[in-house]
């Protein structure tokens, strides 16, 4: 501290983790032998243990997490625990955690990576820092040896007290599995390996770190020490209602969840200013030669599809009954989709790197140094072809290793050749399966022959070498510094391609080279993408000014801003300058959507706030994959289907795209998705693209606008205006016991400025040919008539509706009772002088009052009303920020008048006993006394499923009964203690009397 070796808000880190570890989460549990099964317990069970809170570190890229969990390391170590766990994403971390650990003035060799003891063996250290990979943790037992996890545990010991630091948390997401786009998806081992780790050392002092901690509320599952659900701070009984619970209340939920984390002390998330950076877009204009190019694939695209089609009949995996062999025919398609994706992906980024190239050129005029993003490198391509090439020749390659042979790998190793003979099933139905001879698989001629077609006809298109080759082949590698995972690479000599081999400290050595301003561009893919520096840092050689062009932006959104972060970190000289290359086609929004969409919940989750995900590099308008995209396509399709889109008939789009948009009945109802929609839309020519994806977008704006103007739009937190606010009451409605922190229920007045309609904007509806001018013969009041959407009554009847149109007001009625209303049709000039003299009525300003539950939120997240879980933020008059739930007047009057009434254990328990007393308790449970068997029992009515295990670790027990499971509070000596756990969980709600039972 003397010497400032941590910040101050680095070390207000140290003491978060230091609170947050001195407590243990609510409840006891057993866990197996597996570390896999976790249940609830009573806390005198055998062998129940109590887990020791986490703590979670989820600062921005570049806020100096490393350091920060070295000083918390440190703090333990010198209260005596001297040892513990570092998990990392990479091998290659290693060097930046024993750097960090250094910095603090401790010995660097005391981080040891966990690969120094062979999996099995018991690892000899009395004590240190083990630094290991989530790919080495997850490595099961393998015949006498143990797992890794196990390993781990028998040098610690099942009692350890000391820190496990997961670094770069998110590599442990999708820990349980769940639903994905395409179904179930199955929990990923290395976050299995991490809960289990978790499990087997209960008392362990847990650490998550990452700026990215998830990007679905689904992906915090690993965080099991956060107590999120199963225990007392929170009203979730399990992970599923918690992420049920959250996704119900959509991105604002989220932007609560990390608020009141932060409350509770067991987060922090502070991102580095993102002052002074600047940010410019360099859009890649197609050349008409490119544009050629593209068109040419697009078109092969098109012949290869037709051709997979004909080749399918040929092999007999189709036939005129349709298909005949469903797994081969969805192989086939899988494989022919997800290579037209990677190949157009490659295409794009491929053909915009000449921009790059200049862009770079200018850059190192100014005497900047050029940092650039890609995320895909060809290497396996490059092996694949270099396995190819008698290894005399790597001295002067002449074969091309582009983009374009993706699809001739395709066609010669995925393309449907092997013939499939027809044969009726057990019940009848027309199949087929493959044929073999002598074991070998027998080829379709035809196939085959269309197969040799379509190779020789992609052959002979222009090739477009790869973005990566472009820049090394172009700087060559005196001046660029390639981190990345290729272990060979082309190089250019003279004017001969050769190959280079790369050792694996070539990573390490290309870093230093760029830090030290001996190479002036620097490139770098995932493998260099995560706790990597390429700022301008103040203690190194290479001080210039960073340009961080985003190349290729890949589907991660965690990844893409864990990329930008490497060049804008803490102790730099001067913050970078952000250059996103995009190209003008459509179809390559298809990349950016799925960031748009991941951003938005990933600020959500990590700052509180949705907007800070991307720190407005992406739109949330830029998110293709919403709801309102959704709705936008299907309007596409439908006008698609009617012809009504200029310049594609239904024909050509069906046709271009291979997608069927109609059947026997008209327009099907599972009409393609929308990610189907954008991937096709890729392997379109550039007009065509431009014709769908200009309709497509001008619906989707509608959309969004019609939602903003309704009110609808989910904007996360939603800033309310008016001219004044102010708070008129204030009322606390929940303690937090452990921290002290509040719910707050206000009162607040709000002024709001009257817009009424206009007499012009009133006229304007008459556009509308079904609009009527309309005056109340009664009050004296106009009104506009204009059409509105029609209701189905109870009935099945359909019944009519209009909408009325008044100056400061509108609403729909039913056609019938106008014709019974006092409204009569009315010429321009009466109904202009009544509206008029209605506009000169109207007040400058309404007043009205809105109550808002604010500060701590998620405790009572149960107890708040359903009817909405929008999330709200306004500044009052006297400068006071309020965020939180806006609710009606009737649930404030009912929380107002039915202050939760007070009664001990002791004191519920003898009036439960004596039968005239039943307790409403919270989450609709109820208590009261029943006869059973001859004998008196008290019933706890009204619980669900995940409650169950809870409420027998409590000490209820259960007895089924007529097929249903009843839970009782024992009636003897322990009955007390028992109720009084129940009641802490679900207070009191109310207390009402009957005849005793």
């Amino acid at each position: 501290m003397a010497d400032g070796l941590l910040s101050d808000a680095q070390l207000e880190s140290i003491i978060y983790a230091g609170e947050a570890h001195s407590e243990f989460l609510a409840g006891s549990w057993t866990v197996d032998t597996t570390f896999d099964v976790v249940a609830a317990a009573r806390d005198d069970a055998e062998n129940a243990i109590r887990f020791r809170r986490g703590w979670f570190l989820g600062d921005g890229t570049g806020a100096g997490k490393g350091r920060q969990v070295a000083g918390i390391l440190l703090d333990n170590w010198s209260k005596g625990r001297r040892r513990a766990i570092w998990v990392s994403k990479s091998d290659k971390l290693i060097e930046d955690a024993q750097r960090d650990w250094s910095a603090l003035g401790m010995e660097r060799l005391l981080v040891t990576p966990l690969s120094r003891f062979r999996q099995g063996t018991p690892i000899r250290l009395s004590e240190g820092i083990l630094f290991t990979t989530y790919a080495t943790l997850r490595t099961d037992e393998r015949g006498e040896k143990l797992s890794r996890v196990r390993q781990i545990v028998e040098w610690l010991g099942s009692d350890f007290d000391g820190v496990i630091v997961f670094d770069e948390s998110h590599a442990m997401q999708n820990a349980v599995g769940g639903k994905g786009e395409r179904g179930e998806q199955a929990a990923s081992q290395q976050g299995r390996a991490g809960l289990r780790l978790q499990h087997a050392l209960p008392n362990a002092r847990v650490v998550y770190v990452s700026a990215t901690g998830a990007t679905t509320v689904h992906n915090l599952a690993y965080a099991q020490r956060l107590g999120l659900w199963g225990g007392a701070d929170f009203p979730f009984a399990t992970r599923a209602e918690f992420i049920e619970a959250i996704e119900e209340g959509g991105v604002a939920a989220m932007e609560v969840l990390a608020r009141d984390l932060k409350a509770l002390g067991l987060y922090a998330a502070r991102s580095l200013s993102y002052e002074g950076i600047e940010y410019e877009l360099v859009e890649h204009q197609l050349t008409p030669e490119q544009v050629r190019i593209y068109d040419a694939y697009a078109d092969a695209f098109s012949i290869i599809h037709n051709n997979l089609d004909a080749a399918m009949r040929a092999a007999n995996i189709t036939g005129e009954t349709g298909t005949l062999n469903g797994q081969a025919k969805s192989a086939a398609r899988s494989a022919f989709e997800s290579a037209k994706q990677r190949f157009f992906g490659h295409l794009l980024t491929s053909m915009k790197t000449p921009s790059l190239i200049q862009s770079i050129d200018r850059d190192l005029e100014a005497g900047h140094a050029a940092v650039i993003q890609i995320v895909s490198t060809g290497e396996a391509l490059i092996e694949r072809r270099l396995a190819e090439i008698p290894t005399e020749d790597w001295g002067d390659v002449q074969v091309d290793i582009t983009p374009r042979e993706y699809v001739l790998d395709y066609l010669a190793h995925s393309f449907p050749v092997q013939l499939y003979e027809p044969f009726t099933d057990s019940e009848g139905n027309l199949c087929s399966r493959p044929v073999y001879r002598d074991g070998q698989p027998v080829e379709s001629r035809e196939a085959v022959a269309r197969r040799g077609r379509l190779i020789e006809k992609l052959a002979s298109l222009p090739p477009v070498p790869g973005a990566l080759d472009q820049i090394v082949q172009r700087f060559g590698t005196d001046m660029v510094a390639e981190v990345t995972g290729r272990s060979r690479r082309v190089i250019r000599k003279g004017d001969r391609l050769v190959v280079e081999n790369r050792v694996g400290s070539a990573n390490l050595a290309e870093t230093s080279a760029f830090m030290d301003d001996v190479k002036r561009i620097l490139v770098f893919s995932d493998a260099g993408g995560t706790g990597r520096s390429y700022h301008a840092e103040l203690s190194a050689r290479n001080r210039r000014l960073r340009v961080h062009y985003l190349l290729e932006p890949g589907w991660k959104a965690d990844a893409a801003i864990q990329g930008l972060g490497r060049t804008n970190r803490t102790n730099q000289a001067q913050p970078p300058l952000f250059r996103p290359i995009a190209t003008d086609v459509k179809a390559e929004k298809r990349f950016l959507s799925t960031i748009a969409r991941r951003l938005d919940t990933l600020g959500a989750i990590t700052r509180g706030q949705r907007q800070t995900g991307g720190q407005g590099l992406f739109r949330s308008e830029d998110n293709l994959e919403s709801q309102y995209g959704r709705d936008a396509l299907r309007q596409l399709y439908t006008l698609l289907a009617r012809g009504k889109v200029d310049g594609c008939s239904l024909g050509r789009f069906e046709d271009a795209t291979g997608l069927k948009l109609m059947d026997v009945n008209g327009l099907r109802d599972d009409l393609p998705p929308i990610t189907t929609f954008l991937n096709r839309l890729l392997a379109l020519t550039i007009d065509l693209q431009n014709v769908l994806f200009t309709a497509f977008e001008q619906l989707l704006t509608a959309r969004i606008e019609g939602a903003v103007a309704s009110g609808t739009y989910d904007v996360g937190l939603e800033t309310l205006r008016a001219e004044s606010f102010v708070v008129t009451d204030r009322r606390t409605i929940y303690d937090h016991p452990g921290t002290g922190a509040e719910t707050r229920l206000l009162t607040v007045a709000q002024r709001q400025r009257n817009h009424p309609v206009s007499l012009d904007d009133a006229l304007a509806h008459l556009s509308d040919r079904q609009a009527v001018l309309l005056v109340n013969e009664r009050s004296g009041r106009a009104a506009v008539q204009v059409p509105a959407a029609s209701v189905m009554l109870d009935d099945g009847e359909i019944e009519r509706r209009v909408r009325l149109i008044r100056p400061m007001d509108q609403h729909t009625v039913p056609l019938t009772t106008m014709v019974e209303s006092h409204w009569h049709e009315a010429d321009r000039e009466r109904f202009a002088t009544t509206w008029l003299a209605e506009l000169a009525e109207v007040p400058k300003f309404t007043e009205s009052t809105i109550h808002i539950v604010a500060g701590l939120l998620l405790p009572i997240w149960k107890r708040l009303p359903n009817e909405s879980t929008r999330v709200y933020r306004l500044q009052t008059d006297a400068g006071e920020r309020i965020i939180g739930r806006k609710v009606s007047a009737a649930w404030v009057a009912n929380v107002v008048t039915t202050d939760a009434p007070s009664l001990t254990p002791d004191a519920a328990f003898a009036a439960l006993m004596e039968g005239r007393t039943v307790l409403d308790l919270a989450e609709d449970l109820q208590l009261r006394r029943v006869r059973m068997m001859g004998a008196y029992r008290i019933e706890l009515s009204g619980l669900n499923d995940t409650m169950r295990d809870r409420l027998r670790a409590y000490g209820l027990f259960g007895e089924i009964i007529s097929w249903k499971l009843r839970m009782f509070v024992p009636t003897d000596l322990s009955g007390i203690e028992v109720l009084s756990r129940v009641l802490n969980t679900y207070p009191v709600a109310g207390i009402s009397e009957r005849e005793a039972a």
